[in-house]
């Protein structure tokens, strides 16, 4: 089965002026907010989650879902790109000032370049429409998992921070420094950087890191080129010829520490 806009569904769900909110006989720990204007999309999409036992919320507008972030924090966030009040990719904007909380972003197939934005903005992941419930909450649980676990064994987490030369990660911390000076990273970002640190020399393909970090071999691999380059723009003095996150033409991505060692 898959979802897309004008899918006929019928529910029982309260309805508000501004908001659905499902019911559920517990309180799963797990929150979820799904921002999605077209009722019969938001229908199929909170019925499939409850069913794995999410608590979920749904709003319409995209202002509303701002307040609703900021004021509720949910574990992680659906958001549709075309909304009324303020499009997604606003909303996504406006979120990673907040905090960081995993986004899966909802677009139409065609439109690449929103996908693309939308990662670059900060989204984790995206899903395009129509798409199989059953894929959408594989990528929920993959993202949430990702933001939970750490990707490396908790006793590394204890260990000093991993200087590169001019690149410092504190694991415990869970912070970057560039020459000094703290990078804001994603949680996307940080986990793919910290695949690389803990990989050096190594070459991986976009399928393999799309395996590690993300947590699943499906989906557009666009998404791990989207991150690598993010990340290159916040490390790289010049993103253009970077020297830790090299392109293995054909094969693609390995992390040279400088200097040929890595401190600790």
């Amino acid at each position: 089965m898959a979802v897309s806009s004008g899918a006929a569904c019928a529910g029982n769900h309260r309805v508000r002026e501004d908001s659905v909110v499902t019911d559920s006989a517990s309180e799963p720990a797990t929150r979820i907010l799904v921002v999605e204007d077209d009722p019969t999309v938001s229908e199929v999409v909170a019925r499939y989650l409850e069913r794995e036992g999410f608590d979920v919320e749904v709003v319409v507008d995209g202002r509303i879902a701002l307040e609703r972030a900021r004021d509720s924090l949910p574990d992680l966030i659906l958001l549709d790109i075309m909304l009324p009040g303020m499009d997604g990719l606003e909303v996504c904007r406006r979120i990673r000032e907040i905090a960081p909380i995993p986004i899966i972003m909802l677009t139409a197939l065609g439109e690449e370049s929103d996908r693309i934005v939308g990662l670059e903005l900060g989204a984790d992941d995206y899903v395009a429409k129509p798409f199989s419930p059953r894929e959408l909450t594989a990528r929920v649980k993959s993202v949430l998992r990702r933001a939970r676990a750490p990707l490396v064994p908790v006793p590394l987490q204890s260990q000093n921070p991993l200087v590169m030369g001019e690149l410092t990660v504190d694991m415990p911390a869970h912070e970057v420094r560039v020459r000094g000076e703290r990078v804001t990273l994603t949680s996307r970002e940080f986990d793919l950087l910290l695949w690389f640190v803990m990989h050096p020399r190594k070459v991986f393909t976009r399928e393999e890191l799309m395996q590690e970090v993300w947590g699943y071999s499906f989906g557009d691999k666009s998404t791990v080129t989207v991150h690598v380059r993010r990340l290159r723009e916040k490390l790289e003095l010049d993103p253009a010829n970077p020297s830790w996150i090299k392109t293995i033409w054909s094969v693609g991505y390995r992390f040279d520490p400088a200097n040929g060692a890595i401190a600790e």
